[in-house]
């Protein structure tokens, strides 16, 4: 997040030196064991899939490729049910396991074609590699995500958002879509075509069959100025809205049990390339999770040593391309939980949020990502209705997570937040027909579409309340 290499040492842990010596240093770095992995292969020689934190699993009984929409059609048909689409496995909740089939449609990727501005683009493309095909004709997306590992499909799929308070997440940029049924029916919808069918489609958690292709807004491929700076997290939070108000892109982290908190901006600019240096996140996380092991037990010393650690650090500037600025390299895994919540809530929950992790969960360590992301009137779209601020909860994919249930997840709902789809919550059936004012009518659609249920995991049945 900002430049610390002055601060840290030997493999980005500088904690070793504020505790003294080798045998410190051992303790700082030692970690606790990886989870348990499921059997590569289960007693009916299925293969293994794991989405990426770990957390979810499963054997599925086909794997289908297809190559085109005449196959993926075909396949729909005649493949064992439940059938799921499925992406980079970025998801942390259980929308992709199936003992059924698991759809990939890496084999349909690419842009097939423009209207105007509006690229037409195959939902198995990457979002990372969406972005230079888009610049080779001068063009972008308005926004992308933290992480640009997902499948454009997955991305719609589960609402996926980037930040800045008048910018949309990236299904509130879709104006027509594919989409292919589990009996095979192709139906083509946008606002005027289909319009039922589009408002549930755009963000519909795979439930209704499988998107093929959608059309997208795009915007010229403008460089942006990026800046990234360390501040108390009291100044963090008396600033935050002036800066949503102010720059295209904000964001900040708020690093618990250190006082701090990390911002990031984005400006459109004519400045001259800059380049982006590597990603230091994962040195800081090494000396969070450093600082946990060595000083858990104290609070006061923990900050005392965080604020010492980070005092060199220097903030960071970087010119260039914004798909190229924009998302982040996570190679520490974790899992997450995220709520988007009402504007005028978003800071109280952040505050409330951080206090309490500092009061009851010394073990954790990861920063609490704090965004801001304009309206769209997608039925299933957390942020249908007005604008919403987010805020993301991480723990160490070795570390319990529990925590994010039982702690965390009371405020959110206490500040009437919506759970992003692809992250873990609790909430099912009745609870978010409360929350969401066209659940019914999804519904409606979704029976309408799959009436025998195909497209249902045991996860989303129960989502769904309809087991």
């Amino acid at each position: 997040m900002i430049s610390r290499r002055g601060a840290l040492v030997a493999g980005g842990t500088g904690v070793a030196v504020l505790a003294g010596g080798a045998a410190a240093y051992k303790v700082a770095t030692g970690d606790k064991p990886e989870p348990p992995s499921p059997a590569s292969v289960n007693a009916d020689g299925k293969l293994l899939w794991r989405n990426w934190s770990g957390v979810q699993h499963a054997y599925p009984a086909e794997r289908l490729a297809p190559k085109d929409e005449a196959e993926l059609a075909a396949a729909l048909k005649t493949a064992p049910a439940p059938i799921r689409p499925v992406g980079a496995g970025h998801s942390f909740t259980a929308l992709a396991p199936t003992s059924g089939a698991l759809v990939s449609l890496d084999a349909m990727s690419g842009i097939v074609g423009w209207e105007g501005d509006e690229a037409i683009v195959r939902t198995g493309t990457r979002l990372g590699a969406l972005g230079p095909m888009l610049a080779e004709k001068g063009r972008a997306l308005p926004n992308l995500p933290d992480i640009n590992k997902q499948s454009l499909g997955g991305a719609l799929g589960t609402a996926t958002h980037g930040t800045g308070a008048t910018i949309r997440a990236l299904h509130g940029d879709v104006t027509g879509l594919r989409l292919i049924t589990p009996s095979g029916q192709m139906i083509d919808a946008d606002a005027k075509n289909n319009p039922e069918v589009f408002q549930a489609a755009r963000v519909s958690l795979g439930s209704l069959g499988v998107i093929s292709q959608v059309r997208i807004k795009t915007s010229a491929n403008r460089r942006l100025r990026r800046h990234v700076w360390l501040e108390s997290f009291d100044e963090a939070l008396a600033n935050a809205e002036a800066r949503w108000a102010k720059h295209r892109n904000f964001e900040f982290f708020a690093v618990p049990f250190t006082g701090l908190a990390a911002n990031i901006s984005h400006d459109e600019t004519d400045e001259p390339v800059a380049p982006r240096g590597p990603d230091q996140d994962t040195e800081l996380l090494e000396a969070l999770r450093g600082l946990r092991n060595l000083l858990g037990f104290s609070t006061p010393l923990r900050k005392a040593a965080a604020k010492a650690l980070l005092s060199t650090a220097k903030p960071e500037t970087a010119v260039d391309e914004g798909w190229k600025l924009l998302s982040t390299e996570r190679p520490v895994r974790f899992n997450e939980m995220e709520f988007h919540l009402p504007v005028e809530n978003q800071l109280k929950a952040l505050a409330e949020v951080v206090r309490t992790i500092e009061k009851e969960r010394p073990d954790v360590f990861f920063p609490i990502e704090a965004r801001r992301i304009a309206p769209d009137e997608a039925w299933l779209s957390p942020f249908q209705g007005g604008p919403r601020g987010s805020v993301a909860v991480h723990a160490y994919y070795r570390d319990d997570f529990s925590f994010l249930y039982e702690l965390v997840e009371p405020i959110f709902r206490r500040y009437d937040g919506r759970p992003h789809w692809g992250k873990l919550h609790t909430l099912r059936g009745q609870q978010l027909q409360v929350i969401y004012p066209r659940w019914n009518d999804f519904l409606a659609v979704r029976r309408e579409l799959d009436p025998e249920g195909r497209m249902l995991n045991p996860y989303l049945k129960g989502l769904f309340g309809l087991s």
